[in-house]
């Protein structure tokens, strides 16, 4: 198996993320507590990026997440690791925020009842806001347009939709600062994701990805994301460390 660098890109710049442009400069990491959120942690400390980690508890079913975000911080060196609160549960409209909607376990069509609405534009807002206040010009955010469930907030021209905004709404834009949107992942394979974290020490046991994960961060095996999961450490030839439910 191949353990080099995946070739992958930032989508606006165009730029290789192997390149170690960071240089010590600060950078706002989003972070989930999944597979890919860390993976993109990583790659962001490889450049040389001092990490500021960003976790968002929006009102999430699968809060568990939350704990892995924490584990996650630690194990790859954040600078600092802040979880904020936003009540996404108190509108609605998804699967994961509210309880009275199942998260479906067979692959629809169409945009999936799991999108939360304007989920990724507020977690970006909020990173945007601390980078602004922490003087760091770079946010990292680990969206996927390849191996993902189709929302339209993962796609490459929502990210490059975001960052011609950061210019616009900030004090530091204004002024003349250029804020840069960094999805390293955005055109990679799940499995292409999980051998470039395996690359760069991702212990993977320790994240969440699983849609309906218990209190002990034990994966149902059965949804959306698990199954991208799952085939994504098939493909990639390496043992999947995801702890599951007893059936």
């Amino acid at each position: 198996m191949d353990s080099g660098p995946a070739n992958y890109t930032n989508v606006q710049a165009g730029t290789d993320v192997n390149a170690g442009t960071g240089a010590g400069a600060r950078a706002v990491v989003l972070l989930s507590g999944g597979l890919d959120s860390a993976t993109t942690l990583a790659i962001a400390r490889s450049q040389g990026f001092e990490c500021y980690a960003l976790s968002v508890d929006y009102g999430q079913r699968h809060s568990a997440e939350l704990d892995a975000a924490r584990r996650v911080a630690a194990a790859l060196g954040a600078r600092d690791h802040r979880v904020m609160r936003v009540d996404l549960a108190g509108i609605g409209g998804s699967a994961l925020t509210d309880p009275s909607i199942a998260v479906p376990e067979q692959g629809t069509s169409g945009i999936p009842i799991t999108y939360v609405p304007a989920r990724n534009t507020m977690m970006l807002s909020l990173a945007l806001a601390w980078a602004e206040v922490l003087g760091a010009r770079d946010i990292f955010m680990g969206v996927n347009a390849v191996d993902y469930s189709g929302y339209p907030d993962c796609r490459p021209e929502f990210i490059a939709a975001f960052e011609q905004l950061a210019s616009k709404a900030t004090k530091a834009g204004v002024e003349g600062a250029a804020f840069r949107i960094h999805a390293p992942l955005i055109a990679l394979s799940k499995a292409d994701i999980v051998r470039e974290g395996a690359r760069l020490g991702v212990d993977f046991g320790i994240t969440v990805s699983c849609y309906q994960a218990d209190s002990q961060g034990r994966a149902c095996g059965r949804c959306d994301s698990c199954r991208i999961r799952q085939a994504g450490f098939t493909a990639a030839g390496i043992p999947d460390p995801t702890r599951y439910r007893p059936l």
